[in-house]
């Protein structure tokens, strides 16, 4: 019986030689190809559209990424495959400008075992909509895979790092004297910073191909980032930057070595980008995000909206809406005239140019949010799972449990459209919600100290338990 395959929160994903298979590969690419044949528009001289097929650097993802432009070809789409690795966001910026489609092998910040294929469309991750026909599709046709049909082979990183020099906030850069220190984390954004900066004042780690990702999880969280920490604080650098293997979840540490989470980037961004560049329009977060974005939005007058979990969701907003500044809590950031898509090269970035013009350090930049908006200590805690769970039961028993206060607060709202996320009538919040590209349970929460953020967490793990009455 063939292995059931399905998108999660951001492409399909599985481990190698489990279920993420040639065999399962060349399934998908043949969908794929089906998709592309039945919807993708056709030029007055009914010549299909291109495509743009590229990898990261995984184990192996360069042989998956031929197959499936392989595929491809043979089923007469015009196909060009990366002739290097390459980040997330180039292919998502390939996606707008010279393709009407990019498929990309990467499975981001997972572990090196796992694997996986994202689609891109207008610069961002494709929606729910597009890949529920291509499951649709799946095993519908044979995989056609004809001798002779291999794809033309480009390098074209340059597209998209001029499309970075020219929409992103780097003209103030230059002016930067400060070092910074980079974990690339082996993964496929090695060398992008340095295009941008001079040699002498980066300094990289983990910057050589290694499919194992020296045993640690390519994830730029806190608990990864020890080295990066330790080196900024060694080397006096001005700011520390993490990206993931896959190039589009970026990280950042100031000059004392403390690790800035989200939220904490994200006000000092999107804070930035209202008063100094008069941004203007809507503010959308996904709803595992915190509450200082809510308080900028209040400041303003900007309207605000919390969106289900994965950046596809805040990307479709971004592409159907006046949306100034959209976020996600795993390190994703995109603003209106950038990428509609997570970039955590355009983010580094942005924030060296806002040091650069403000002259403020990382950590002044964050106190600076705190006197306006408030503290925030936001935490998420990773609980792994024995066996799926059925989220909308999950869900409906967890919030007959929620008491009416907690920690002396009202339950304000409570959110149920992507897990339940309980806010209380002084913003802090928690959410619990089965993740939607790994076998875990997640619980996020934020309140003004690290105490009171705790006991939220405790509180979501203890009311979470199948022993909780």
């Amino acid at each position: 019986m063939a292995t059931e395959l399905r998108f999660g929160t951001d492409g399909w994903r599985g481990i190698m030689a489990w279920d993420f298979t040639f065999r399962n590969v060349h399934r998908m690419a043949q969908a794929l190809a089906d998709y592309i044949n039945e919807n993708a528009p056709s030029d007055e001289k009914g010549k299909m559209p291109k495509i743009f097929v590229g990898y990261d650097c995984r184990f192996m993802s360069d042989q998956f990424a031929a197959h499936i432009a392989h595929i491809f070809r043979s089923n007469k789409l015009d196909a060009t495959l990366s002739s290097v690795p390459i980040t997330s966001p180039v292919a998502s910026c390939l996606s707008l400008h010279k393709f009407w489609m990019s498929i990309i092998v990467t499975a981001s910040h997972n572990p090196a075992e796992f694997n996986g294929i994202k689609i891109k469309i207008n610069g961002g991750a494709a929606p729910a909509r597009v890949t529920k026909d291509v499951e649709a599709l799946l095993d519908q046709n044979s995989v056609l895979m004809l001798y002779g049909y291999k794809p033309e082979q480009k390098d074209l990183t340059d597209v998209y790092l001029k499309y970075v020099a020219a929409h992103s906030l780097t003209k103030k850069i230059k002016n930067f004297k400060g070092k910074v220190v980079i974990d690339y984390m082996h993964g496929a954004a090695a060398g992008y910073l340095e295009h941008f900066l001079p040699a002498k004042q980066v300094i990289a780690l983990h910057d050589k191909h290694d499919p194992t990702f020296g045993g640690i999880q390519p994830e730029p969280v806190e608990k990864n980032l020890a080295e990066l920490k330790k080196t900024v604080v060694a080397k006096k650098a001005a700011l520390g930057i993490g990206f993931d293997g896959g190039g589009d979840r970026v990280a950042l540490v100031d000059e004392k070595g403390v690790y800035l989470t989200p939220c904490q980037i994200a006000a000092v961004v999107c804070d930035y980008l209202i008063k100094h560049k008069k941004l203007s329009g809507h503010i959308v977060q996904t709803v595992s995000m915190g509450y200082l974005l809510k308080r900028i939005a209040r400041q303003f007058e900007m309207h605000f909206e919390e969106v289900n979990v994965g950046f596809k969701n805040v990307a479709e907003r971004m592409n159907l809406d006046d949306v100034a500044f959209g976020v996600e809590e795993s390190g994703g950031f995109a603003w209106k005239g950038s990428l509609p898509d997570r970039d955590g090269l355009a983010l580094a970035l942005a924030f060296i140019e806002i040091m650069t013009v403000t002259h403020k350090k990382a950590s002044e930049l964050y106190a600076d949010i705190v006197n306006e908006y408030g503290s925030s200590v936001y935490i998420r805690r990773d609980i792994a799972l024995s066996k799926p769970l059925d989220k909308a039961s999950f869900v409906d028993k967890l919030r007959k449990k929620m008491p009416k206060k907690i920690n002396g607060y009202k339950v304000a709202e409570m959110l149920t459209f992507d897990g339940l996320k309980v806010i209380l009538e002084n913003d802090e919040w928690m959410l619990i919600r089965p993740s939607g590209t790994e076998p875990l349970l997640r619980i996020y929460a934020e309140t003004a100290t690290k105490k009171g953020t705790l006991a939220l967490l405790d509180l979501g793990e203890k009311l979470a338990s199948p022993s909780s009455k």
